[in-house]
């Protein structure tokens, strides 16, 4: 395990400008000639406003990263996201929108009573898209986890549309940065919603793909299906969702959203998202599974030991059972409480301490099987070969879930996972990238056999990788074959920054291109070829 004594992951924390033009990047190795497109990156980039700080990792303003291949040469470029948030920001200098763990204060300058009011006004979501990109038919789009998602022009990187409400067009309180893009341009994505009578519930949406009349797909989304809330008022917090070939599951986890809370934190002083979260710690972890096509919700009661869970790594159909790859962090308690930027800046010794009280990390193998209704209690139904993965149906007709340990390391978590997503979601795979998480600092990158449980490890002193994306060689044949792009912060060096390609196969160094400025950390991206 590395130590990071001196705290250049400090860095990668920081605050840094956009650029005006491109920079010209520094080349060793070479460049793969098929790569021709762009990497995009989405993460925090403005940590304070002013004298005001942002609090939480996923506070800082949208700022959006862009490498350029062509003819073996890279340029480096980035711009803040246009958002409401960032706009009247930098206008009024302070902090105007609450973010996740950051409240805004209203304007001192504006009298008592105005001041009074606007408690009462409601809430302000903020739209500060800095998890993720990913197209709509033609267009792209930066994207958190609220209902506003905003629209992006991936080669000038300008801000095109600055809002898109999915309140708008569907019934949906917010939607995931983590949708699934089929290969015709599909788009499937979940989030919560308010049904009648105040019920809560989980709804998958559809976004069509390019329309032959140019239309804009997004209003032509619809829900294909709904999963119920295990309870009321306190929808789970969803980060992903899982989608083989023909179904959907959803993994409902421990860590709620209080939604009273949340609709009264906005008249309460100081507040801000990150208080409106709680952990249920009898209720354990719920899995739904429901048919893709026509939607349909399949009533069986599966259940598990509590986990917090934020990717999927791939879900695929075999022999009657559905198998299911996840990060998981064990127990109830939601990890993004030693996400705030004070623990993550701290000396090396304390963010040790900080990630020891935290849950551990662990990926695990979950395997639903399809056809319950005929089976005797008390034995396990899994009868696949090669899992230890069980489902055990109990008296009162919970089926029981106990997964398969296909990796873990005491504080090593594996995250922000990738595979061969354009050939292998959805299907039996072999082969997952992630993002080495040592004591919550990302330090190396890995990738992982989930059949034999092999691991490969990519790693250099003071230096901070983000995640992995894999990019096929296009005549390769097999899971493997093609390259991982991945930006790297090395703040000692230098050029403190570096887009750096790995071999996809055994994580060897294929080519570098390195840039004289600080890269903060990005969350994840896409390659757009």
């Amino acid at each position: 395990i590395f130590e990071h004594p001196a705290g250049g992951y400090r860095k990668i924390f920081e605050t840094c400008e956009e650029l005006s033009e491109p920079l010209p990047a520094t080349v060793t190795g070479r460049i793969p000639s098929f790569l021709k497109g762009s990497l995009l990156r989405l993460g925090p980039g403005l940590f304070e406003v002013g004298d005001e700080p942002f609090y939480h990792l996923f506070d800082g303003q949208a700022l959006m990263h862009k490498f350029d291949f062509k003819n073996g040469q890279v340029t480096y470029y980035r711009k803040f996201v246009r958002t409401d948030a960032y706009v009247r920001a930098i206008t009024e200098k302070r902090v105007v929108i609450t973010e996740f763990g950051t409240f805004a204060y209203p304007d001192p300058c504006k009298n008592i009573f105005s001041r009074f009011f606007s408690y009462f006004k409601g809430v302000e979501v903020t739209d500060n898209c800095l998890v993720n990109v990913y197209p709509v038919g033609e267009d792209f789009y930066a994207v958190t986890e609220t209902n506003y998602i905003t629209k992006v022009n991936p080669d000038t990187l300008e801000t095109l549309k600055k809002v898109i409400d999915m309140c708008n067009y569907i019934n949906i309180n917010g939607v995931t940065a983590h949708p699934h893009i089929e290969n015709d341009g599909t788009v499937y994505n979940i989030g919560n919603c308010m049904g009648k009578g105040a019920t809560l519930a989980y709804n998958i949406v559809k976004i069509p793909p390019e329309q032959k009349d140019k239309s804009d797909p997004i209003e032509k989304s619809k829900v294909v299906v709904q999963f119920p809330s295990a309870e009321r008022f306190k929808p789970s917090y969803v980060h992903s969702f899982g989608m083989s070939e023909n179904y959907f599951v959803f993994v409902e986890t421990p860590v709620k959203i209080n939604l009273l809370k949340f609709l009264s934190a906005w008249s309460i002083r100081g507040s801000n998202y990150m208080d409106c979260f709680e952990s249920n710690e009898s209720q354990g972890t719920l899995f739904h599974v429901a048919r893709k096509d026509p939607g349909e919700y399949i009533d069986h009661k599966f259940k598990g030991a509590p986990i917090g869970m934020f990717h999927h790594i791939n879900t695929y159909e075999d022999q009657g059972f559905i198998v299911f790859d996840l990060c998981s962090w064990k127990g109830f308690e939601f990890v993004y409480n030693y996400l705030w930027l004070a623990n993550l800046r701290a000396n090396w010794e304390e963010v040790k301490k900080a990630a020891m009280m935290a849950p551990q990390p662990e990926v695990r193998r979950y395997v639903i099987p399809l056809d319950v209704h005929k089976e005797e209690q008390g034995k396990n139904l899994v009868s696949l070969p090669y899992t230890t993965a069980t489902a055990v149906m109990h008296a009162d007709g919970t089926i029981w879930l106990e997964p398969e340990v296909l990796f873990s390391g005491p504080r090593q978590a594996f995250e922000f996972p990738q595979i061969n997503y354009n050939r292998f979601g959805g299907k039996n795979y072999t082969y997952t990238y992630g993002l080495g998480l040592n004591h919550f600092i990302p330090d190396r990158i890995c990738k992982l056999n989930v059949k034999t449980r092999e691991t490969w490890v990519w790693q250099e002193p003071d230096s901070y990788p983000s995640e992995p994306l894999f990019v096929q060689t296009p005549d390769g044949i097999d899971e493997d074959d093609g390259v991982l792009l991945t930006i790297v912060a090395a703040p000692g060096s230098q050029r403190p920054a570096y887009l750096l390609i790995l071999n996809a196969k055994d994580l060897s160094e294929v080519a570098r291109a390195e840039v004289e400025c600080n890269i903060p950390v990005t969350f994840h991206g896409m390659y757009k070829p």
